[in-house]
């Protein structure tokens, strides 16, 4: 009941400063506390037995997901932000490269079409090269299973992908 309106409009919103996230994150804790037999454990523990990601990782998720969805035209090109591709083919990476705008300010800066680029741009073809939603989610979920992803970005990722 919980998750639904802490995820509303994620890609719109994305808290980037430490405090905001953890302020949201501070709401899901809670509500783990409130499965009794669960109480004692640690907030990672608990996620791991609910079987729950991180607040963190799903905003990072639904972000790819929303990439995804403009690049392969799930929605109309004309509401949809512009994304300029990268068409340096001599890079590391996949095929829907995407490039950074350089920006000064926080505004900018954080906003979705340049927060998601590098996590985006290193993601490989087998990943990001998929005609379906349901396909690419479940391929970016092994991907990084099976990567050492950088555990400051997605704090309890390896223990929850260890745990199922």
């Amino acid at each position: 009941m919980v998750r639904p309106h802490l995820e509303y409009a994620n890609s719109v919103w994305s808290p980037y400063k430490k405090g905001d996230v953890e302020v949201i994150e501070k709401v899901q804790k809670r509500a783990t506390e409130l499965v009794i037999s669960l109480k004692k454990l640690s907030y990672t523990d608990r996620l791991v037995h609910l079987g729950l990601p991180t607040l963190k990782y799903r905003r990072l998720c639904g972000d790819m997901i929303e990439i995804l969805k403009i690049i392969i035209h799930k929605y109309d090109y004309k509401v949809g932000p512009e994304l300029i591709y990268n068409i340096n083919r001599v890079t590391r990476g996949n095929d829907f490269r995407l490039l950074k705008n350089r920006s000064h300010y926080d505004l900018m800066k954080f906003s979705f079409t340049n927060r998601i680029v590098n996590i985006w741009n290193s993601l490989p073809n087998a990943v990001v090269d998929v005609d379906s939603v349901d396909l690419f989610n479940s391929r970016l979920d092994n991907f990084w299973m099976l990567q050492d992803v950088n555990m400051t970005t997605l704090p309890t990722l390896a223990v929850y992908r260890r745990s199922i």
